[in-house]
């Protein structure tokens, strides 16, 4: 019996889980897995599974997915929208969505494995399909290499993936070389002396070390970077206090930073700790600041010359007009992490998801960054048909063309 993937896409949409706890999701994807008659190994750094698709010799695909959700509370009002709630890192309650289209991804891998398995006399070689976890931490395609995923399943000779995006469905989005920056996110913990409210001359203020250290760091791209130059710095998380009239004694901030090679990162984190460290010490600051990097993602960087076979088999495929080149896009990937660990080239591309007339109107009017959601929003919701099939045949067309 053939899959019902939208019935299999909705399932996941309503039950989102957050990053390392896809527990019920792994069982879904095992449970179709198990009944396409593939076989694969569950728990693979903590919830990711490794299915193969062995048939004769041939070259070694791997097709990557993963499976997380986000601490987001659904918009969209669509009769499968989430309502679950979840536990974060942290330990607080959150609701959960699948804002950034990994249901759709996980979806698509799904229908692609069955649809391989069942052309197997068209193609030989070995198909692997990764269905990864916790991506929106930056941490899943570590932990299933370091649970031994080179050494569990057979060595690839190219590494494929794809991401839904705000792109028309239909539309393959890729180009050679960087596709993704590179990007890293810190936590930085200001030390003040904390005291009443009344008497701040007898504090350190860590709320006020916190405003200026954030000003200060918007500086360092609008006067630090060469305009021809991409790089990003946002201070998205800021903690301090518990009441109106206790000046605390530590405020944290978290930061993420954007940028397009190894060289460049340096350079930021070098003035990222210059900044923090100096208006420490011109607040008076008693300690030292603590900067700590949680995660760290390598720049997505296409193979070139296997992005232009991909590119081709898709154009031939769907037809010239239906690959772009989407220009770099400054959000991270982990992805990169399987192909640099091979030894193998990386392709990666993204697919549209959006109803034609819905994204032809906005971009006539110039209003695309204000009426079309994106990933991470809470209105974010590619619509049904033919977002799957497309995701599905984008992989098929791109594993058929490296296979023998």
């Amino acid at each position: 019996m053939a899959l019902d993937l939208e019935a299999i896409y909705t399932d996941l949409h309503r039950h989102p889980e957050l990053s390392f706890q896809e527990t019920r999701t792994a069982g879904v994807v095992g449970a179709h897995l198990t009944a396409l008659g593939i076989p694969f190994e569950a728990g693979i750094g903590r919830t990711g599974i490794a299915a193969t698709l062995a048939n004769g010799d041939g070259p070694v695909v791997w097709l990557r997915a993963d499976m997380d959700a986000l601490p987001v509370e659904e918009r969209t009002g669509l009769p499968y929208a989430s309502t679950a709630r979840g536990v974060d890192p942290a330990g607080n309650d959150v609701p959960v969505m699948h804002a950034c289209g990994h249901d759709m991804h996980t979806t698509a891998l799904l229908g692609a494995l069955e649809r391989l398995a069942a052309t197997r006399e068209e193609w030989s070689g070995t198909v692997v399909g990764v269905f990864q976890p916790a991506e929106e931490l930056g941490a899943g395609s570590r932990a299933m290499l370091g649970d031994g995923l080179l050494r569990r399943v057979p060595h690839p000779d190219i590494v494929l993936g794809q991401h839904i995006t705000a792109l028309p469905a239909g539309v393959v989005g890729m180009r050679p070389g960087t596709q993704m920056t590179a990007s890293d996110g810190l936590t930085v913990t200001l030390y003040g002396r904390g005291g009443h409210g009344s008497r701040p001359h007898a504090t350190i203020d860590p709320v006020v070390m916190a405003a200026a250290t954030i000003m200060r760091l918007q500086t360092l791209v609008a006067r630090e970077v060469d305009p021809r130059e991409t790089a990003v710095v946002t201070v998205g998380s800021v903690h301090s206090g518990l009441k109106h009239n206790i000046i605390p004694a530590e405020a944290t901030l978290q930061l993420s930073l954007r940028y397009t090679d190894d060289e460049a990162r340096e350079r930021m984190l070098g003035r990222v700790e210059r900044v923090v460290r100096g208006e420490a010490a011109a607040a008076g600051a008693e300690r030292e600041p603590s900067i700590v990097i949680d995660h760290t993602l390598p720049p997505t960087i296409n193979d070139p010359v296997s992005e232009a076979r991909t590119a081709d088999a898709f154009r031939r495929a769907f037809g010239e007009q239906a690959v772009t080149d989407p220009g770099l896009f400054t959000g991270s990937e982990d992805v990169s992490w399987f192909a640099r660990d091979a030894g193998v080239p990386l392709v990666f591309w993204f697919w549209g998801g959006l109803d034609h007339d819905v994204y032809a109107t906005a971009l006539a009017a110039g209003t695309v960054d204000r009426d079309i959601p994106t990933i991470h929003s809470p209105l974010f919701a590619p619509v049904l048909h033919p977002t799957i099939e497309r995701g599905v045949a984008n992989l098929v067309v791109a594993a058929r063309e490296w296979l023998a």
